[in-house]
């Protein structure tokens, strides 16, 4: 009945949206309680100068819907009924999941690559290039209405979906760059995909809105493609390849990566290092919260790169010729190793088994073009520092590639420390090594998550209060790690014998 009463009043505050009209309800719900309690209420004034001004905002927002009525239609209106039905259906079973409307048709959408492959391995394999080309353009098409147009809502984050298309747009015009150089200039890579001649706007098209690769990856080259259309990419040239059971091995592996992210995701959300919940919490808690966080949110990219895996060795853009044992691979479009992705305690394990595909197309398009700098390090910081900006322009793409940069770096000392040490290399080589295993898998997951966290949280005011809740101890700890090291070389590595006495001998020579 309060709700009721109060319903009349808050009038104004329609136009927003349902969960602040209801914010606004409670509030307004515990001011009358406390008038008649007798009790004062806190910050009346306040809250008749927000009333006032949300109604003076309403007004002009509806002044403004008035004149441009014309111009404020909803994408979904302009579609045919049959259509529209999607969206109150969508948000119904984004509802029912329990799962954000735009999430639960990414995972569609990712899923329908499936009949898309069967489709064109049964009714369109033997038909001409133009016919394979529209295909895939119409169907990459369809997806993009289904996610874009019908959409009843739209995520904030930044499209990752345009992040995959630059990235095929950019390789194909390298690519394309490479085709008219001197091939005695170009690498092995450069060479597999540099383009000889000018492809058509059609072709293009289908390269591009290849189903199962359009919206979350992988990226693949056009000459790729081309052996697609061709009938190259089959272990049984010019006949559908044999691929069903590789595909539906990466199938079944994508949904056990997704129940993971499903069950566990929920329980450990990126909106928990906002609350004053985890402020509250002791340090070791928040830690732990950042290790099995990353650990388990992970999975939802895995799931997706597994799944369009699938899809790809279906169609056959997977194959990847034979191996030294003469075994037919299908990893050519592999973008995670997931034996490797588990078992690794290393960093530089973690990033060679995880995205692998964008993590070669920057190697190769980027680091590798380079070389005129004459130094890996300073080649390094710019392929990190052009992903942070390719990424986006929030702080925190920047801080996530610049904690990458250093991580690496003081790993790839520690790394060589072990092996120059025969006191450390004896002890990797003990019965304590298990121990030390568990250590570095902690350290590792604990500090991939430190420096994920502003990747995911985008903006300054967020992911400097999760560094403040944990005292920046992953800063502190590598950039120690980075002064230490060269004073434990000198304690840990014995000096060679006679070095000085060879050194005198060749200046003497």
């Amino acid at each position: 009945l309060l709700i009721q009463e109060l319903h009349e009043e808050c009038a104004c505050y329609r136009s927003c949206s349902a969960n602040n009209e209801l914010k606004w309800l409670w509030d307004c719900a515990k001011r009358h309680l406390l008038k008649s309690e007798g009790r004062p209420v806190k910050g009346a004034n306040e809250w008749g100068e927000r009333w006032r001004e949300e109604e003076w905002k309403t007004e002009q927002n509806a002044k403004r819907t008035f004149t441009s009525a014309t111009h404020s239609r909803k994408p979904t209106q302009l579609l045919p009924p049959t259509l529209k039905m999607a969206a109150p259906f969508m948000e119904k079973l984004a509802e029912y999941l329990d799962s954000p409307e735009p999430a639960v048709r990414l995972i569609l959408s990712v899923l329908l690559g499936y009949p898309f492959a069967l489709v064109y391995r049964w009714l369109f394999f033997h038909q001409s290039t133009t016919v394979i080309h529209l295909f895939h353009t119409f169907s990459g098409l369809a997806l993009a209405i289904f996610n874009f147009v019908l959409a009843a809502k739209v995520d904030g984050k930044d499209g990752h979906v345009c992040s995959d298309k630059l990235y095929l747009s950019d390789g194909l015009s390298l690519d394309y760059y490479d085709g008219g150089k001197d091939p005695t200039k170009l690498s092995g890579d450069q060479k597999k995909s540099a383009l000889t001649s000018t492809p058509s706007l059609l072709e293009v098209f289908g390269f591009s809105y290849y189903y199962g690769g359009f919206l979350v990856g992988p990226q693949f080259t056009l000459r790729s493609y081309q052996k697609l259309v061709s009938k190259e990419m089959s272990d049984v040239p010019g006949m559908p390849p044999n691929s069903v059971l590789p595909a539906l091995k990466r199938f079944c592996l994508g949904l056990v990566a997704l129940a993971i992210f499903t069950i566990g995701g929920p329980r450990y959300p990126d909106s928990y290092y906002l609350t004053d919940e985890f402020e509250a919490q002791p340090f070791w808690y928040r830690c732990v919260y950042i290790l099995l966080w990353v650990k388990i949110n992970l999975y939802k990219y895995i799931s997706c790169w597994l799944i369009t895996e699938g899809v790809c060795i279906l169609s056959g853009l997977g194959y990847n010729d034979k191996n030294e044992n003469g075994e037919h691979q299908w990893d050519s479009c592999a973008n995670v190793r997931v034996w490797l992705f588990e078992t690794t305690p290393l960093f530089t394990g973690t990033i060679n088994s995880f995205n692998i595909i964008t993590n070669n197309w920057v190697a190769k398009h980027v680091f590798k073009r380079l070389r005129f700098l004459g130094n890996k390090l300073v080649s390094q910081m710019f392929t990190l520092l052009f992903l942070a900006i390719w990424h986006g322009l929030h702080s925190g793409y920047l801080i996530c590639f610049s904690m990458e940069f250093l991580i690496v770096n003081v790993e790839k000392q520690t790394q060589s420390l072990v092996r120059d040490s025969p006191l450390l290399t004896a002890i990797t080589q003990s019965p304590l090594y298990p121990l030390l295993y568990v250590v570095q898998q902690t350290i590792h997951w604990l500090f991939m998550g430190y420096s994920l966290v502003p990747f995911c949280l985008f903006t300054y005011d967020k992911w400097l209060k999760v560094y403040y809740s944990v005292y920046f101890c992953g800063h502190i700890f590598f950039l120690a790690a980075l002064l230490v090291l060269p004073y434990l070389r000198k304690v840990l590595v014995p000096r060679k014998r006679g070095s000085l006495f060879a050194s005198i001998c060749a200046g003497l020579k």
